[in-house]
């Protein structure tokens, strides 16, 4: 839109907009269409290229479709966030989240197939916990 205020502008100043005028006005915001379909079209992909590709170190979440034992999915990104090893202690009744002080039980874990932990949450609410296979 700032591209164009100075092209309205010098509309103005010029009484463009004024009966009788109409011809010229049309001659001046002649876009170039051999030029802006092209310029579009490649604009249209890199957005619709980048999207698809923002989703970050919990995309294979996303893309596994991973759904916990309610049979909810676990969802992706923006939902789940990997713990670091310290962070996370085995009991005996299961994985103690130290910085959540929560016990995920064992069967209600899902093996990680990055060798990491992963939480998974809506609402504040645990939906998917992924621990890295063997460590029980």
């Amino acid at each position: 839109m700032r591209t164009y205020l100075p092209l309205i502008w010098s509309l103005l100043q010029r009484n463009i907009f004024t009966p009788g005028n109409q011809k010229e006005l049309g001659m001046t915001l002649h876009f170039p269409t051999g030029v802006l379909r092209p310029a579009l079209a490649c604009v249209t992909a890199l957005l619709t290229l980048s999207l698809a590709q923002a989703h970050g170190p919990a995309e294979w979440i996303q893309r596994g479709g991973y759904k916990n034992a309610a049979g909810e999915l676990c969802c992706g990104e923006r939902d789940c966030f990997e713990l670091t090893d310290a962070d996370v202690k085995i009991t005996s009744s299961g994985y103690l989240v130290v910085s959540m002080k929560e016990t995920i039980p064992f069967q209600e874990a899902t093996p990680s197939p990055d060798g990491h932990y992963w939480r998974c949450q809506w609402g504040g609410a645990r939906k998917c916990f992924f621990a890295p296979p063997g460590s029980t």
